[in-house]
């Protein structure tokens, strides 16, 4: 999906609020994605899925800077998110639709803190950035 000078601009503008929050947010989404898919709990079988986990919020943060990376390499997404795309296709074998489960849960933590800002072409924007990286994090499966 290719993102227009305009999608790139709300999603800096965007990630720019998010700021130091990242991986508070990124655990935030993991939490969500866990209690609304339980299915995506398999993946995570040795860690405390409880609220405000220590491993919960390490792995929320590991999101956090992975998308921090791929907000600051929007234009260079496979190069950007290459190792990490290696390492859920070959070593990890994550299902691709967990990409997708966990980015709609990522816009409705964002939406949750960031209100005022979310507005319709915000979120379109940070949808088509999500489905971006989720591509690219998925492109190694085939």
């Amino acid at each position: 999906m290719v993102l227009s000078p305009a999608d790139k601009a709300n999603v800096k503008a965007a990630w720019d609020k998010v700021g130091a929050h990242a991986g508070d947010y990124g655990a935030e989404a993991l939490e969500r994605m866990f209690l609304s898919f339980p299915t995506t709990k398999t993946y995570f079988p040795h860690f405390d899925l409880a609220h405000g986990s220590a491993q919960v919020k390490g792995h929320g943060k590991k999101v956090g800077d992975a998308l921090a990376t791929a907000v600051g390499h929007m234009d260079d997404l496979p190069s950007a998110l290459s190792a990490l795309s290696d390492l859920h296709a070959y070593k990890l074998r994550v299902d691709p639709v967990n990409f997708k489960l966990l980015s709609h849960c990522l816009l409705v933590t964002l939406a949750s803190h960031h209100a005022a800002e979310f507005t319709p072409a915000v979120h379109a924007s940070l949808d088509k950035f999500l489905a971006s990286v989720s591509t690219v994090l998925t492109s190694k499966y085939r």
